[in-house]
């Protein structure tokens, strides 16, 4: 199983909108509006690494509103 953490900077006012349509996606686990300079964090599990990057590009990143995201592999070392 592979997890991570999407960071995503959303349209000025989208970032509720945003996190509520991407928790509705099949593979987030969860989807959260915050403060800081990332508007929405998302947690993700996918199979594998192809799995996953085909979720943030094909899913995620084609969800109204979302103007830049960042993907951070969770790792255990």
């Amino acid at each position: 199983m592979v997890q991570a953490y999407i960071l995503i900077q959303t349209e000025v006012g989208r970032a509720a909108a945003v996190a509520e349509a991407i928790a509705a996606i099949p593979g987030v686990a969860l989807a959260e509006d915050v403060t800081g300079p990332y508007d929405c964090i998302a947690r993700v599990e996918a199979e594998t690494v192809d799995e996953l990057g085909k979720l943030v590009i094909a899913k995620i990143q084609e969800v109204e509103g979302i103007t830049r995201t960042l993907t951070c592999t969770v790792v255990h070392i």
